[in-house]
């Protein structure tokens, strides 16, 4: 029998991944052309195509392929961190897939879409809104924000027990 190692790596990782690929697909069939409202002028559906990076930055012409290169080897990285992670660190696994999960999502849009990443949630009152954005960028929020406080609490652990004794 065969044994998947990190379960709560790869559920989480594999969930973030197909609910941000279904949203996007949603997003894309049934929100061209203009905004729905989901909550008042608070939160709307939106499609908007972002060839660059968070909150729309880009390097021009060349944002497709320096940011796809920039998210595989964040990859690789995060890879190395979710190898190094003992199985029973729950909560540094889920962060790491959290952020895994999003990356390798938007990495997908990068690959399929000539357009760039497909975002479409809208948040914010009257003129000032948030940055549109999607599924896989809450979930490397999330798992950014998770993954500080995991491995600040490390630190933390680790200082404790290596202070010598008076």
């Amino acid at each position: 029998m065969i044994r998947i190692e990190r379960p709560v790596f790869w559920a989480t990782a594999a969930g973030v991944v197909a609910l941000d690929f279904i949203t996007k697909r949603l997003a894309v069939a049934s929100l061209s052309g203009f905004p729905r409202s989901v909550i008042s002028d608070w939160l709307n559906l939106q499609l908007v195509y972002n060839p660059g990076a968070a909150f729309g930055i880009g390097v021009g012409q060349y944002s497709r392929v320096v940011f796809s290169a920039l998210a595989i080897a964040a990859l690789i990285v995060l890879g190395l961190m979710v190898r190094s992670t003992d199985e029973s660190n729950h909560a540094r696994l889920a962060a790491l897939a959290l952020i895994c999960g999003g990356a390798f999502g938007n990495l997908i849009d990068r690959f399929i879409s000539s357009r760039g990443v497909v975002d479409f949630i809208d948040v914010g009152i009257g003129t000032m809104r948030w940055p549109t954005f999607n599924i896989a960028d809450t979930a490397v929020t999330c798992g950014a924000i998770v993954l500080a406080f995991v491995l600040s609490r490390e630190g933390k652990e680790a200082t404790v027990h290596e202070a010598p004794s008076s």
